[in-house]
Parts: structure tokens; C-alpha cells; sequence
């Protein structure tokens, strides 16, 4: 039991069923959870942690309580596109009709998108994502603004942006997203390049000693398609993954989005390397990217994340669809119904997630962790019987079940409630985002 004395907390939490994916991945029935400052102080029986003195007491008696997920990889001001343009193969997708979307975007637009994204996340049990986008520094602002934790980098590309008409002001934007995250303990920064063909590689070497200078994340799309692999040979003579290999950037701190067309010999060097993954198992299905070789990255050590990708190309931000779509696009590449059972994506979307970006900290809860959190409605059909509460996160829950969310001790949203910000005002502004999408 690793409940601590019975001094005052801030907030004393009843779980029905605590999956706390600790160390020892226990699962607690009607358990106790006491939080202080944005930490967790004592995780145990209820029966024991009941007459702790409390601030607030939150029954979620019967409720399912687990870690707030951990989204690995995201554009989240890419919401403004969901729907946009849908069925097209990856590299159409982008060229035709996301990056000439892209060059019309304004700190204004990045704004509403960003807080359309983190309310979906928090209405769905995210607590922590990894974003790489534009206007990065509007993004940690909203995020602060509205209290969700975050890791965020300005995108490094060859070309002008609507965020940074030169390489070198983006260098700028860089460090000013460094200086702001520095006095916001919610947000972290990391360095990102879009990917070896769109950053150049004088570029990547400066994101990556700035990275290695301040023990920061780098992190950039990699081995996506084969037709980057293909275009990666026929640029440089090398596939991606040596090119970064060449570039000496495969490293501990390196966080590659993607990584679905991979050689064996590729993901031995990631692992020996300590080069950590992002799967986007439902973007890379919709966009045929391809199946990611899951199993054998895992099996050769390399730390595998889970993430969303944009709203663009998902089309939503639910890690619980992506925790069941990892598991069973596992299965299926490998055709073994063994591969990636229920805790396995259940990690990767919580404690991997969080070794992958950067946050190790994160992803469980035990005394001393931080004190973020989400409650599912165990009551609802589909959680019943309640016989395996972990194969029911992995294969029968999803983001709509989510009743409560906390991120450091806070309730950022409550059975269809925001705390932190004007939900009904930021719907009310969608009129003006698809007017801004029409050219209006």
C-alpha cells in the first residue's frame, strides 16, 4: 500500500475502479487518490484514505480513474481543416490543398483552432500533448490560457510560411517559444523540423544542437510512405532514417513521427540509438500510409508513443479510438491476435507517450506524480461487466465516456462542462472559421 499519512489535501478523490498504471500496473477497486499542489500525495484503499481532511471531495465511486492520456504527435490549430479534403493520397493531400490552406492562416485562426483542439482533447481525456505547427507561440499561449499541459515547437521549413516569411525568423520564433514556456511549468518546448526533404540540413543541425544545448526534444515526420522513402533515395541516396543517421541526429531526445516504412536493420539502430516513435495508427490508415512494424520496434526496445496526428488527416483527437485502432492494426499486419494486447496500447498512450515527448513524469498515477487525470462513466453499457477494466479502455471505451478530466490538480472539465474557458463562444466563432475556409 502506498498510501501516505493522513495529512490535508487539496482534493480527495473515490474511485469505483483506479487503473494506475504505476510500476506495478495495479488496478484498485474503490480506491482513494489525494492530490496537494498539482501532485498526487497518496494512492490506496479507500477504507484507509477516507478520513484524509480535504479541500474537495470528488466521488467517482462509480467511475473508471485513469492517467490523463498523452498524446504523442498533433497539429492541433489543424482542427480548422478537419473535413477539408478527405480521401487523397498523403503527399496530394498536402500539396494541392493543406499547404495552400496553410498560407492563408493568422494568429487568429491558429487561436480559435487551438482551443477547439484542447477542449476535444480534454473532452475526451487528454491531458498532455506534443504539438509541431505554425504560430507555435499563439498555440502555448491558448494552451496555457486554458490550463492543458503541453510540448510545443515552431516548424523549421526550407520554405517562407505564414508564420515566418524566412528561415531565420522562424530560428527567432525558436527561441522566443524557449523564453516563453520557461516561466509556464504547463508547457515545455522542443525543436521541430518538418521532416529531411521539407528542412534543410544545415537547418536540422542547428534545431539539433539547440535541443542537445537545452535537453529538449527534437522531433520531425520520418519514414511516413514510401514515397518519401523514395524521395529520400532519390535526393540524398539514402532512406530517412540513414539520412538522419548520416546527419547524427538519431540520438536519445530524437522523437520520430511515423516511422511506418522502416527496415529491420532501421528500427535496431533507432533502439540502439535511443530514437523514441509516434504511431498515428488512424491517420496513417485513412492517408494509406501504411502499417507501422509496432511489434518489432517495441520488441527491439525502441519507445513507442501513441498520437493523433491533425484533425486533418484523423479526423479527430480521441486517444482512446487511437489506443483500439493501434491494437488492432497490429494484429492485423502481423496476423497474431497476440500482438499489442490491451495494456500494451494502454501504455503507449500513457507512460510511453510521455518517455517519448520528453515528460517522463507523466502517464501514472502514484504518490508524487502529477495529478492529471480523467473519469469515465463506468455505468455505461459498453463498460459492462466490468471484469477486465483495461481491456475495456483498449477496446470498448471511447472519449465520449469521458466525465471528468484534471490536469495539475485542476477540474478543466466536468459532464460536458469546461471550467477554464467559454465553450459556447468558441462554438459561436466555427461561423467565422468556415467563412475564413471559403474564401469569404
Amino acid at each position: 500500500m502506498n498510501a501516505a499519512p493522513l495529512s490535508p489535501c487539496d482534493t480527495l478523490i473515490r474511485a469505483g475502479t483506479l487503473v494506475t498504471q504505476d510500476g506495478q500496473r495495479r488496478v484498485l477497486t474503490d480506491a482513494g487518490l489525494a492530490v496537494k499542489a498539482g501532485l498526487v500525495t497518496a494512492v490506496g484503499p479507500w477504507a484507509e484514505l477516507a478520513a484524509t481532511p480535504a479541500g474537495r471531495t470528488l466521488d467517482l465511486s462509480a467511475d473508471i480513474v485513469l492517467p490523463g492520456l498523452v498524446n504523442a504527435h498533433t497539429h492541433a490549430p489543424m482542427t480548422v481543416f478537419r473535413g477539408l479534403e478527405d480521401d487523397l493520397p498523403l503527399m496530394e493531400w498536402l500539396t494541392e490543398h493543406i499547404w495552400p490552406a496553410e498560407g492563408r492562416l493568422s494568429e487568429e485562426i491558429v487561436a480559435v483552432g487551438t482551443a477547439l483542439a484542447c477542449a476535444e482533447m480534454l473532452a475526451s481525456g487528454t491531458t498532455a500533448f506534443c504539438d509541431m505547427y505554425l504560430f507555435e507561440r499563439t498555440v502555448a499561449s491558448t494552451a496555457s490560457d486554458i490550463g492543458i499541459r503541453a510540448v510545443l515547437g515552431e516548424g523549421v521549413f526550407d520554405t517562407p510560411t505564414p508564420s515566418t516569411p524566412t528561415q531565420e525568423r522562424a530560428f527567432e520564433k525558436v527561441d522566443e517559444l524557449i523564453a516563453y514556456c520557461a516561466s509556464r511549468p504547463l508547457l515545455r518546448p522542443c525543436l521541430v523540423a518538418h521532416s529531411v526533404y521539407a528542412t534543410n540540413h544545415p537547418a536540422l543541425l542547428r534545431l539539433d544542437r539547440i535541443a542537445r544545448d537545452n535537453g529538449l526534444t527534437l522531433t520531425l515526420h520520418a519514414a511516413e510512405t514510401a514515397t518519401e522513402t523514395a524521395l529520400c533515395l532519390e535526393r540524398f541516396g539514402k532512406r530517412p532514417i540513414a539520412v538522419l543517421e548520416e546527419l547524427d541526429l538519431t540520438h536519445p531526445g530524437l522523437l520520430v513521427a511515423h516511422a511506418v516504412d522502416v527496415t529491420q536493420e532501421e528500427i535496431e539502430l533507432m533502439a540502439a540509438r535511443g530514437v523514441a516513435v509516434a504511431h498515428n495508427p488512424r491517420s496513417n490508415m485513412k492517408l494509406a500510409s501504411g502499417m507501422a512494424p509496432v511489434k518489432a520496434q517495441r520488441a527491439a526496445g525502441v519507445t513507442v508513443g501513441l498520437g493523433t496526428d491533425g484533425a486533418a488527416s484523423n479526423n479527430a483527437l480521441n486517444m482512446f479510438a487511437e489506443m483500439g485502432a493501434a491494437a488492432l492494426l497490429g494484429k492485423v499486419r502481423e496476423m497474431d491476435p497476440t500482438v499489442l494486447p490491451a495494456q500494451a496500447v494502454l501504455d503507449m498512450a500513457t507512460v510511453d507517450s510521455a518517455r517519448a515527448v520528453g515528460w517522463p513524469e507523466l502517464g501514472s498515477l502514484a504518490p508524487g506524480s502529477p495529478a492529471d487525470l480523467t473519469a469515465l462513466r463506468g455505468g455505461l453499457p459498453h463498460l459492462q461487466p466490468l471484469n477486465n477494466p483495461v481491456s475495456h479502455l483498449a477496446y470498448a471505451a471511447n472519449g465520449g465516456d469521458v466525465r471528468l478530466t484534471m490536469v495539475a490538480g485542476s477540474v478543466l472539465y466536468e459532464d460536458g462542462r469546461f471550467t477554464s474557458f467559454d465553450y459556447p463562444a468558441l462554438l459561436r466563432e466555427m461561423n467565422s472559421v468556415r467563412k475564413w475556409l471559403a474564401g469569404a
